[in-house]
């Protein structure tokens, strides 16, 4: 699926508190709807959760993100055939989803929230995005500490891809995600951000979400996140241009437009 074109990823957080779309997609119908308008927007990848990671959020039940997740896409892959990613730490409910039809395991905890997920990710076949994240996100902000965050970070990553192929999983089915805004404080994500290719170097392709958060806000002085598409837009082309393959967003129409611009200039794309 990875190739010269930028992946654009489409959140749909069917949860009532994300950060910035929490309950605006609760029933079925209205996230299918949601998911369908960003397929049609240029999305290549739809990004489902059912449980929020927002710093300091509280986690919810196996069987509660599974109400949330599973109907949802069931119905989706009834009209589209769209890459579909399951955003979970939970074993029990990523089996679920990819029964449903999901194609990504997409991971915050890299395999260490849940010791089955790897079971379940290896016996489905699922791609798998592994994330770093310092802590849990109800305690990830509390303090978050570093020697070197771009050396730690890129080394955890490796460290968790080679567990999943150790595991099962095929290097091809492996993106990292350095977690920006997961346990680290503003300068830690600018120095990640200043230092991906780091990361973009490394033999796995490499997703970054930083659509609408904080660290925009902080720098922009952008209290309401549904007010940091600028900013948001500014990460994206940067991370773009440092070699990043899958952008995960909430605004799909306008980042594709800025992807395929840059996907022309800078790779010679049509």
């Amino acid at each position: 699926m990875l190739g010269e074109k930028t992946r654009v990823m489409g959140v749909l957080n069917v949860t009532p508190d994300s950060f910035s779309d929490g309950g605006n997609f609760l029933t079925p119908d209205s996230a299918v709807e949601r998911a369908l308008q960003m397929e049609a927007e240029g999305a290549d990848i739809i990004d489902i959760g059912g449980e929020s990671t927002r710093p300091g959020a509280d986690p919810v039940s196996a069987k509660e993100e599974i109400a949330r997740t599973v109907s949802v896409i069931g119905k989706l892959r009834e009209y589209s055939d769209i890459p579909i990613s399951i955003d979970t730490m939970k074993a029990q409910v990523a089996a679920e989803a990819v029964g449903a039809g999901a194609d990504i395991i997409n991971d915050v905890s890299a395999f260490e929230g849940d010791d089955k997920m790897i079971e379940v990710a290896a016996a489905s076949g699922a791609g798998v995005v592994l994330m770093h994240m310092k802590g849990s996100p109800k305690t990830m902000q509390n303090n978050p500490g570093y020697s070197n965050v771009v050396a730690e970070v890129r080394d955890y990553l490796s460290t968790r891809a080679g567990f999943a192929m150790k595991n099962g999983i095929d290097r091809s089915s492996v993106v990292i995600d350095p977690g920006i805004g997961f346990g680290k404080t503003v300068e830690h994500n600018l120095q990640l951000l200043r230092n991906l290719t780091q990361l973009t170097e490394t033999a796995f392709p490499v997703l970054i979400g930083a659509s609408r958060k904080s660290l925009i806000g902080h720098l922009l002085d952008r209290s309401d996140p549904n007010h940091r598409l600028a900013g948001s837009l500014g990460i994206a082309a940067w991370a773009l241009l440092a070699g990043t393959h899958i952008l995960r967003v909430h605004d799909v129409i306008d980042t594709c437009d800025v992807s395929r611009i840059l996907d022309t200039l800078s790779r010679g794309d049509p």
